[in-house]
């Protein structure tokens, strides 16, 4: 499929750690699924060689890119350093996408066509038509669970606020601001998520596939969910502080 008119260039985003028995093929999906875009691998000094990879791919594709960056500092300061990237370069569409294969390529054109009517689109699981594959019953559960959290304490109507396969219209990403993003793990999906709403931009959710990784090692722990749950309760009592003063 080619990129639909209107859009301008497109560029997916791709952090990497340790994702060397994934990446060529996620890269070669996305490449295949719209041939149109650039990928933007985003590598942090993975010591597997991912970053020696993604060089080897670029030097074999000029629509690969890479960035390299000095350590592994969380998935949310990855994609911001890639949306600056993208940005300073003109690109018009920016996509994340998780290297580990659970995100499909194949379903890279649904939302790329979802932009005509949208600034945001997030693929999501938890809509009809969205599924999982190979996830424990406890992972879905928490999945769900901090979904609903965070539409319980931040009162907008998004299903999968979690969900990391999204595309963003540049303008989107310049109205929301990056200067004040600091959420590093997944919590980052939630932040850029809740910054659209307020921003009063238009957000649409169209169902995907997720399938577990099946090499290498998911990036989720403890601390992740942690900075997630502390920062979701943080942001729902500051807006309800914020409509109590403003009934004043």
């Amino acid at each position: 499929m080619q990129v639909p008119q209107g859009l301008g260039r497109v560029l997916v985003t791709i952090p990497t750690y340790n994702e060397r028995d994934n990446l060529e093929r996620v890269v070669g999906r996305v490449l295949e699924a719209v041939p149109r875009v650039d990928v933007l691998v985003i590598d942090d000094s993975s010591p597997d060689g991912t970053g020696d990879l993604a060089d080897t791919l670029a030097a074999a594709d000029d629509r690969v890119k890479v960035l390299h960056r000095a350590g592994k500092e969380g998935l949310g300061a990855a994609y911001i350093a890639g949306f600056r990237w993208a940005l300073e370069r003109g690109y018009d569409v920016l996509v994340e996408m998780d290297a580990d294969g659970s995100h499909q390529p194949e379903e890279l054109p649904a939302l790329l066509g979802a932009l005509g009517d949208a600034d945001v689109v997030i693929g999501a699981r938890w809509v009809p038509g969205g599924r999982i594959v190979n996830w424990p019953r406890s992972r879905e559960v928490l999945s769900r669970g901090a979904n609903t959290y965070a539409r319980m304490m931040l009162g907008f109507p998004l299903h999968d606020a979690t969900g990391g396969y999204r595309a963003y219209r540049a303008t989107a990403l310049e109205k929301i601001g990056l200067d004040g993003v600091d959420s590093r793990g997944y919590c980052f999906q939630i932040d850029l998520a809740w910054r659209a709403v307020k921003a009063d931009l238009r957000v649409a959710e169209v169902p995907i596939t997720f399938i577990e990784r099946e090499h290498g090692n998911s990036k989720m722990s403890r601390d992740i969910m942690a900075e997630a749950m502390w920062k979701l309760t943080r942001w729902g009592l500051a807006a309800r502080v914020e409509q109590i003063r403003g009934r004043r």
